[in-house]
């Protein structure tokens, strides 16, 4: 049996509380690695562009606030 057949079959007998904690904790390490990966391409220019985009969009007038 794989590892990941191991995991899902001991993910399948977990109590409902135990399965709720684990669903946050997936939720908050994809949420984290998300973060880190925004923080990465900010900080390589890979996202520049949306700075420049919205400059475009205040000079004429097509920025609306939110």
């Amino acid at each position: 049996m794989s590892k990941v057949e191991e995991l899902k079959s001991a993910i399948e007998s977990l109590p409902e509380e135990q399965y709720a904690k684990l669903r946050q904790w997936f939720a908050e390490k994809d949420w984290q690695k998300w973060d880190d990966k925004i923080e990465e391409d900010s900080k390589s220019g890979k996202l520049d562009f949306l700075i420049k985009e919205a400059f475009e969009q205040k000079k004429t007038g097509d920025l609306r606030d939110i």
